[in-house]
């Protein structure tokens, strides 16, 4: 019911992807009337693979995530994640409140053991053919040393699993690539990641390199990260509209226009943050992917396919398992010291 649209690019996103994956099942959570009268203008619709769960409450953009808590128990949201911990659904994907959402999503399936905080993780594109994952966008406005070590090791997870990346890259965000460059909750980072025997850390990696494509993992805290997206953004907003005035200036432009119109779809197609679309609540006991409000529907059944993409590499559990063995290291690591002493 989220999101700047709601039924309308979700149900149509919905049924898109439920035409390519064969073998999945979709709960749209929600009002039942409006979806009812949303699925009625679309034909040819599998019902035994979509079912509708009514939900008498709806959280809006505007309420505070302890409202949401506290007083809506039977929003859209709270119920879609509620079937998760009863075991009814793997996987929850919402375009609603994203404050709300990650508050929700945390009070009911909680965090994994070993993880302290979850982080938001997303999907950039780079100069080569492959992409890049990014965390934490914004969940943790001030994280610990120890909170991006572990961020480090659940993007490390996911680069393996569900991007098929063997050893995937970790860079830090950072001021500089030099060593004596950065705060000290990145130098306490950097310490902590080069100590791990697990983890495949490259150091430093500034602003300017991010769409270089050394990473396949980047990590920050929530605050940088989430100003490194938006910027992000707001670049790619300002370059398109810059293409489009320089277009439209005088005939001779527009049919310079005309005749790279397909180039342009092309580098369009590769930037589009609809392509990217589906951002990973990373660390909890369950999987909640949040989606750009503004979403349409290509955008939208993108993060339904990386919500799926997750319940079948199973990556909670992968990251309990990684987390479980880091932890197992570590003891033996402080037996050795203590032994030593």
């Amino acid at each position: 019911m989220g999101g700047d649209i709601g039924p309308p690019v979700v149900v149509p996103a919905a049924l898109q992807v439920l035409a390519l994956q064969k073998t999945l099942h979709l709960v749209l959570v929600g009002n039942q009337e409006i979806l009812k009268k949303e699925l009625m203008l679309h034909q040819n619709i599998d019902e035994s693979r979509l079912s509708i769960h009514h939900a008498s409450q709806r959280v809006e953009m505007s309420d505070s995530p302890a409202l949401a808590l506290r007083m809506k128990k039977d929003s859209s949201m709270r119920v879609a994640i509620n079937l998760i911990k009863e075991g009814k659904a793997a996987a929850c994907i919402s375009a609603g409140n994203t404050g709300a959402l990650m508050a929700t999503a945390r009070f009911v399936l909680k965090t994994i053991p070993g993880i302290d905080r979850p982080a938001i993780i997303s999907t950039f594109p780079t100069k080569s053919n492959k992409n890049m994952r990014m965390l934490d966008l914004g969940a943790n406005v001030d994280s610990t040393a120890e909170n991006l070590f572990q961020f480090a090791v659940m993007g490390s997870v996911l680069a393996t699993a569900v991007d098929n990346i063997k050893n995937p890259k970790i860079y830090l965000l950072n001021i500089g690539a030099e060593d004596i460059k950065g705060n000290e909750q990145v130098k306490e980072t950097a310490q902590l990641l080069s100590q791990s025997k697990m983890l495949n850390y490259s150091g430093f990696i500034e602003g300017d390199e991010l769409y270089e494509g050394l990473a396949d993992v980047v990590v920050c805290d929530g605050f940088v990260g989430n100003v490194a997206l938006k910027t992000s953004e707001g670049v790619a907003k300002f370059i398109g509209k810059l293409i489009k005035d320089a277009y439209q200036r005088n005939f001779m432009s527009r049919m310079i226009g005309l005749l790279s119109i397909p180039i342009l779809k092309r580098v369009m197609k590769r930037v589009d943050p609809n392509g990217y679309n589906g951002a990973s609540f990373i660390g909890l006991q369950g999987i909640v992917i949040k989606s750009h409000g503004s979403a349409n529907i290509q955008a939208f059944a993108n993060a339904i396919i990386e919500g799926a993409r997750q319940v079948e590499k199973n990556i909670p559990q992968r990251i309990s398992s990684e987390v479980e063995q880091l932890l197992k290291l570590s003891k033996l690591e402080e037996n050795k010291t203590s032994n030593h002493s």
